[in-house]
């Protein structure tokens, strides 16, 4: 299985100016573009680390999940949530020939933890011997900062609060997320059951 992303947040729609009264920077702050190029790299590895640990898009985009053999014959999970959009699904034959499958054919199933992309009827169709499928999907809470939870928004504050303030360090720290950072994530993470079966 590979997961790529096919669309990245618009740097736009991250909360510099939030970060930046988050850490006291003042008026200064105001009009110092280096400065913001850090906070804003300071919010996209905190935005990263936050999703990594959740196994959800905080801001919506474009994923593009490649599998050779599907998961289940009538529904294939899907590695991030929510999903909003499914997009196409296309067949990859062992020599590149790649053919888009009617939408019709499929539906998916909406889920806060494990959204599926589900075979409108039957089984999911073949994947081609020595290729493979490709699903286009759009997830995140939604494409704007006010969209994500509450909570959530929080914890990426705090994280890129402290990448900032560690910046000069050394990276002799203790690894691992702060203890109030998990605390704000611990209800959103997925419960993985049964070894990793069907689910």
């Amino acid at each position: 299985m590979v997961l790529e992303e096919t669309g990245a947040v618009p740097g736009a729609v991250l909360p510099v100016a939030a970060l930046a009264d988050h850490l006291r920077l003042g008026t200064a702050f105001q009009g110092d573009m280096a400065q913001a190029g850090l906070l804003e790299s300071h919010l996209r590895a905190a935005l990263a680390a936050v999703e990594g640990r959740i196994g959800k898009a905080l801001l919506a985009r474009g994923f593009r999940l490649v599998l050779t053999c599907w998961r289940g014959e009538g529904a294939q999970p899907l590695p991030v949530a929510p999903v909003s959009v499914l997009g196409e699904v296309a067949l990859v034959d062992a020599i590149g020939a790649r053919v888009v499958l009617e939408a019709a054919r499929f539906r998916l199933e909406r889920d806060a933890q494990r959204p599926k992309l589900m075979a409108a009827s039957g089984v999911l169709p073949a994947i081609p011997a020595g290729g493979r499928v490709e699903v286009l999907f759009t997830a995140g809470f939604g494409p704007v900062w006010a969209d994500v939870p509450a909570d959530l928004r929080q914890a990426v504050m705090l994280l890129a609060a402290q990448y900032y303030e560690a910046r000069h360090d050394a990276g002799d720290g203790v690894a691992g997320l702060p203890v109030a950072v998990q605390a704000l994530l611990e209800r959103w993470r997925t419960v993985r059951i049964l070894g990793g079966g069907a689910g």
